[in-house]
């Protein structure tokens, strides 16, 4: 089978989608500069049409899955949550409707912030004054309802689950919705004879884990692990890190930046020349920065479980959290942090020449492929939704 990623990004959901469904990629659809680069890196042989808007879908190669995450900006929590409404970022949700009526996939697979659940979105349904919360003055039909309702009218039937990167051992929170839509017609189709994909299969690094990660036992239940602030698109534009203490006492959320660059010692005048590697008295078994440096290990201080846990999921250790090079030596976010964070292969953003706040971007805004893999594979294994095996190719 072929898939066809818009709004692609640097390729995390098609990395989950091909693992699950066994596709490859037959083109991308991004428009941005930075992640294009790491397409065109990463995947030379694969075309990307760039502009989703300008795209006539009549003249793509045909493709069994298509799949995407439109902008969530004005859906999203943290966003000026305008809705999905023509004349928004997150309206490109038309373009994505579009390019489904005119390719009519087998498979359609959507990712989206939190607040897909509750932003508001301009659609017929009329209010209902006298239902509980319903005023009249209100949009009537949420952003989730809006897709859903768009999915029927264009003859598929969907399932959707919402879910945390933490819930398949990331060491962080991140929730996203996930969709998986078919045409109506094969509603039902072979469920039952047809094989659901096999569980375990990682997304983006070729090999087998866990559906969900390390046995949390192993460190502790999920709810008694400190997860880290979640990558975010903008990690590194806007201004320096605050202690967290400080940050919070503002009345603010910790920052990923928060954590990290006051995660280690505060720098000393002795650190510039040699410090003393670890404390004295009955302290000295708590390493300074200098020793720190000098072993090559990181305190992970409240972190340390979930991002043991983490470790072992993907096979492979955490980057140090943060670099000495800011202005004067300053500790600033690793993005070989963020990156495997997101449970991407190494150095599959930083290795390609992108500036530091490029690389960031790219983390903050992509997509966990174990967190993607994971979702499709519950909503698969769900009544009614049709077996792989038994969907025309």
């Amino acid at each position: 089978m072929k898939s066809g990623e818009l709004f692609a990004g640097v390729g995390g959901l098609g990395m989950a989608v091909d693992a699950v469904f066994g596709s490859t990629p037959a083109w991308f659809a991004e428009y941005d500069t930075a992640p294009s680069k790491v397409l065109a890196h990463r995947y030379p042989d694969v075309p990307n049409h760039g502009d989703v808007t300008q795209i006539d879908f009549t003249t793509v190669e045909p493709v069994s899955i298509l799949a995407g995450g439109f902008p969530c900006q004005d859906v999203s929590l943290a966003g000026a949550r305008r809705g999905l409404k023509e004349g928004t970022r997150s309206g490109l949700w038309s373009e994505f409707a579009r390019a489904i009526d005119t390719i009519r996939p087998d498979w359609v697979v959507i990712e989206n912030v939190r607040g897909l659940l509750s932003a508001d979105a301009a659609g017929d349904v009329e209010p209902c004054p006298w239902c509980l919360g319903d005023d009249g003055e209100q949009h009537a039909l949420r952003a989730l309802g809006a897709v859903l309702g768009d999915l029927a009218e264009l003859g598929f039937d969907a399932e959707w689950t919402g879910l945390r990167a933490a819930d398949v051992g990331a060491p962080h929170g991140r929730f996203r919705v996930f969709i998986l839509a078919w045409p109506t017609e094969n509603t039902g189709r072979g469920r039952g004879r047809g094989r659901a994909p096999a569980p375990g299969r990682r997304a983006g690094a070729g090999a087998d884990a866990p559906a969900h990660g390390a046995d949390p036992g192993a460190h502790g239940a999920l709810e008694a692990l400190k997860l880290l602030p979640t990558p975010g698109a903008y990690d590194g534009e806007r201004g320096g890190s605050q202690h967290p203490d400080k940050r919070r006492g503002g009345g603010h959320s910790v920052t990923l930046q928060d954590a990290t660059e006051h995660l280690l010692p505060t720098p000393t005048v002795g650190n510039a020349t040699g410090g003393n590697a670890t404390r004295s008295g009955e302290r000295a078994d708590e390493k300074l920065l200098p020793g720190l440096a000098r072993d090559h290990e990181t305190d992970w201080g409240p972190y340390a479980p979930a991002i043991a846990r983490w470790e072992a999921v993907i096979g492979r250790s955490a980057p140090a959290p943060v670099r000495y090079d800011g202005k004067g030596g300053k500790a600033r976010l690793n993005p070989e942090l963020t990156e495997w964070m997101m449970g991407w292969p190494e150095g599959w953003v930083t290795e390609i020449g992108l500036t530091r706040a490029e690389q960031l971007k790219a983390c903050g805004n992509g997509v966990v492929p174990q967190q993607a893999a994971h979702a499709l594979r519950v909503l698969l294994a769900r009544p009614g939704v049709p077996a792989l095996e038994e969907v025309p190719a």
